[in-house]
């Protein structure tokens, strides 16, 4: 096992709190996630979904026991200044993987950086390493100009001097307040301005919700919506698919620079194909993603638990390794690309 590396006696730690049901507040308009003021009522997830994700969240702690008790991993992670909880994705990584949460850094073979805002300021980990500390601003405007110095396609635009159809969109995380306008126009206080990537058919819109673990894309989750209400967040359909079933090798080579331009050891990506130009731009990241969509189906619901676990699991062992890097962003690269199984690419342009 990974001997612990002892912390920093200078700074006393952050003690995320075990207590999940603390960061949550009950309004007559439903649930209010205290640390973002983030809304959970009828209009964020329906009844049915709710369901879903309990027996999802059953499934995973069954599965998680199981780990802990016939193959436990040995490692621990220290989470500050919050611990993910049952929604993010993050925590069932931690769960089907058999690692254990960390109370204290001295506890811990590894340090992780989360806290659900769109900038922030990770608080210190002596000497651990700690994942995702260097990414602490995912604003849209940053997302923009680091895809933009990447690929080299222009994403953000100035309103007051662009004409014709653009996006705009908080400069905070998660809000799903995207709506098109027409330019030139004013920009408003707090919000950023994109070009707007058409995604659809003319129909469906699809995004391309890509997962990023070790500064690599592992897999991606298709998602559909109705072209005419793209910026929701209900989606129609969900699937599971491998990167080489919807990315060109030059467009996973994008993906992983801009994951490591970003330094994203754990994130989301929102990627989207222009359905003229046939090109992908990333016009979203999210390092505290929620999930799995309750929309896939149990099988592919299977193939993210395992996807996450195995990577995950991967990732937290080369950060605990002392002179090794828990990113491998060089390693990700030159890996093989997945099997393909056959599936058919849903896109509105075959890559």
């Amino acid at each position: 096992m990974p001997k612990r590396t002892q912390p920093d006696r200078d700074t006393p730690p952050v003690i995320a709190r075990a207590n999940w049901f603390s960061d949550l507040r009950l309004t007559r308009h439903g649930l209010i996630v205290k640390k973002t003021g983030r809304r959970i009522g009828l209009a964020e997830i329906t009844p049915k979904e709710f369901v879903k994700f309990c027996l999802y969240f059953a499934v995973v702690l069954v599965k998680g026991l199981y780990v802990r008790i016939m193959r436990p991993s040995g490692l621990a992670v220290w989470f500050a200044p919050d611990r993910p909880r049952p929604w993010y994705i993050l925590w069932s990584a931690m769960t089907l993987s058999g690692v254990r949460f960390a109370r204290t850094p001295d506890k811990a073979n590894v340090a992780f950086y989360f806290e659900d805002t769109t900038q922030g300021d990770p608080p210190s980990a002596g000497s651990l390493s700690q994942l995702n500390a260097s990414c602490n601003d995912i604003s849209k405007s940053r997302v923009a100009d680091v895809f933009t110095e990447v690929s080299g396609d222009a994403l953000r635009l100035d309103p007051q001097a662009y004409e014709g159809q653009a996006v705009e969109k908080s400069e905070a995380n998660g809000l799903h307040d995207g709506r098109i306008v027409h330019c030139p126009c004013k920009p408003a206080p707090g919000k950023s301005y994109q070009r707007l990537i058409d995604s659809s058919d003319g129909t469906t819109a699809f995004d391309y919700r890509t997962t990023i673990i070790g500064r690599a894309p592992r897999f991606v989750l298709v998602k559909t919506k109705p072209a005419s209400n793209r910026f929701s967040m209900h989606n129609v359909t969900v699937v599971y698919r491998e990167l080489a079933e919807v990315f060109t090798p030059a467009e996973i080579d994008i993906i992983t620079r801009f994951s490591e331009a970003m330094a994203l050891d754990w994130a989301a990506l929102d990627v989207l194909r222009d359905a003229v130009s046939g090109r992908i731009y990333i016009v979203d990241v999210n390092k505290t993603d929620t999930g799995p969509a309750v929309d896939l189906s149990w099988r592919d619901r299977g193939r993210v638990m395992r996807a996450i676990s195995h990577h995950f699991l991967t990732m937290i062992a080369g950060a605990a390794q002392p002179g090794v890097t828990g990113t491998a962003s060089q390693a990700a690269r030159t890996a093989p690309e997945p099997i393909r199984t056959g599936y058919v690419i849903e896109t509105p342009r075959q890559v």
